[in-house]
């Protein structure tokens, strides 16, 4: 496929965007994780955010994905290889209102800065497909951060 971005540049973002891809997923796994396990009188409103959140992060893994395979590679599809790429780990048997909001927020920092570190690599090859997905991530995640930090206040 030629979308009119050069190999090397292609085969670089493909990597970066894997990583990417593999912070969704395991962040994804870690609210479902919040989502069924939160306790506390933030319950039933947390309950249901986590679940939007989720869902949300389960699009960006397939509008991820899909931009991989557009750039001519091929996106991970296993917790095996997420694990080994991610700089988001597993988070286990974390429940309370506050430590899952603190949480969800540290990775979201982490989901900010590579989305970032993309937009700026994406923005100096003319990659505008790339750009305009992660400049809509980016806005969505500094959101849901603001969301979740007047909820600790």
């Amino acid at each position: 496929m030629n979308i009119g971005l050069k190999d090397k540049y292609k085969n670089e973002m493909v990597e970066k965007l894997n990583a990417y891809l593999s912070n969704v997923q395991i962040m994804y796994m870690n609210v479902r994780g919040y989502h069924w396990n939160v306790v506390g009188k933030q319950f039933f409103a947390l309950h249901a955010k986590f679940e939007d959140v989720y869902n949300s992060l389960n699009e960006m893994a397939d509008e991820i994905a899909e931009r991989i395979l557009m750039l001519d590679g091929k996106p991970l599809h296993s917790f095996s290889e997420y694990i080994k790429v991610s700089s988001i780990k597993e988070r286990l048997n974390v429940s309370s209102a506050e430590d899952t909001i603190k949480a969800l927020l540290e990775d979201t920092a982490k989901l900010l800065e590579a989305e970032r570190e993309i937009l700026a690599l994406a923005s100096d090859n003319d990659d505008d497909g790339t750009a305009s997905l992660m400049s809509g991530f980016i806005g969505e995640q500094e959101k849901m951060v603001w969301m979740f930090n007047a909820l600790l206040k």
